[in-house]
């Protein structure tokens, strides 16, 4: 998640945090700071995609795909990011997006067998990581 993100979830909690100083006193709002603010962390960690590729599969999250069912991959600029995720959705695409990042990679497929027509995959690294699905699928 990005700073900004972070630290907007870390105000709703120091506000959560106040209400329970005021109605409980010290010890209490003590404990939830300590909580909430392990609890952001653990949130931070959590919302992280992974994304790996090795000589057999891609793995994005608990999702993988063997490479031989890739066809071609397109690094999408933050215009053609937006219009893909809203207006030009396929529903049965696989979508492995966060909001917060405008960068991303189609991965379009060519399993007859299955109905997903492209993943959808968010990534800061977006051009390497179609040029290396490029070339490992040639």
């Amino acid at each position: 998640m990005p700073l900004w993100l972070l630290s907007l979830i870390y105000l709703f909690f120091l506000s959560f945090v106040m209400s329970i100083w005021v109605s409980l006193g010290d010890l209490p709002a003590l404990i939830a700071v300590c909580a909430l603010s392990g609890l952001l962390v653990i949130l931070a960690v959590k919302s992280a995609l992974v994304i790996e590729v090795d000589e057999v599969e891609l793995r994005v999250g608990n999702a993988h795909i063997e490479l031989e069912y890739l066809d071609a991959t397109i690094s999408l600029s933050t215009d053609d990011m937006k219009r893909i995720r809203t207006r030009d959705a396929n529903p049965s695409a696989f979508l492995a997006i966060r909001f917060w990042n405008a960068h991303g990679v189609k991965v379009e497929l060519n399993d007859i067998r299955d109905s997903t027509p492209y993943w959808l995959i968010t990534s800061k690294k977006s051009q390497e990581l179609a040029q290396l699905l490029n070339s490992l699928k040639a």
